[in-house]
């Protein structure tokens, strides 16, 4: 799974790298310690213009969909289990068209031994931008007034898979990778088939996996009120 990640640098600086065409205001600062429910940058295809318009926009941690009658119900919605979307009310409608790309500079995963759980920070080799392959949704406060900005919140889940590799040692689930190169497939809203998308995605997943770092830290990461390069210090 993924319950804690890094995004070092900010979201404008990928625009580049992902073709976006239009950057979101208020876009969140860098954070070392993104926990659920905290706001990161986003990487979605609008179908509301023809072509798609690539959009970089600030978004909940944890999927809200539209049915739901709270934001509350995103705290369950971290993740998404990439063999489990097609068939789960909440995942179905957006794997099917509002896919997205969550960029980050890498993840935080615990490893469990004789009841100890110990932090590593998984990261790529190069430095390089990391991208898990996510979902969104764009859920309406009935709360707020119509013409309240805050009225529409938009949430992503962080879709997951199956270990392996090194990654396999630390814990059963890793964040469903994708390759920048790739982008332009796994966003694009008009895909109709979504399974063959899925399951492309899913394949093609383990060979990122080798260009992975992963080292030892501290349990500061484990609490959410510490947040600095330090956390992703390995420990000495």
């Amino acid at each position: 799974m993924c319950g804690r990640f890094v995004v070092g640098s900010s979201g404008s600086e990928l625009v580049g790298v992902l073709r976006v065409d239009v950057v979101g205001d208020a876009l969140p600062e860098p954070s070392y310690n993104v926990a659920p429910t905290d706001r990161v940058a986003i990487v979605l295809d609008s179908a509301k213009t023809e072509p798609p318009t690539r959009r970089l926009e600030a978004a909940r941690w944890g999927l809200v969909p539209s049915w739901a009658k709270d934001v509350g119900i995103g705290a369950k919605a971290i993740n998404a289990r990439s063999e489990e979307v097609e068939d789960k009310p909440m995942f179905r409608q957006a794997l099917i068209a509002r896919r997205a790309i969550i960029p980050a500079s890498g993840y935080f995963e615990w490893k469990t031994e004789d009841g100890a759980k110990t932090p590593y920070y998984v990261h790529p080799a190069d430095d390089a931008p990391l991208f898990f392959a996510g979902l969104y949704e764009w859920w309406k406060d009935p709360a707020k007034a119509p013409d309240d900005p805050a009225r529409w919140v938009l949430s992503f889940t962080i879709m997951t898979r199956e270990a392996v590799g090194q990654l396999g040692s630390i814990h059963a689930r890793m964040p469903l990778f994708i390759d920048a190169d790739y982008a332009d497939v796994w966003l694009d809203p008009t895909t109709e088939n979504v399974g063959d998308l899925l399951d492309a995605t899913v394949d093609a997943a383990p060979a990122l996996v080798d260009g992975l770092l992963l080292r030892e830290v501290g349990s500061a990461v484990g609490n959410v009120r510490n947040n600095g390069p330090e956390l992703i210090a390995p420990v000495s």
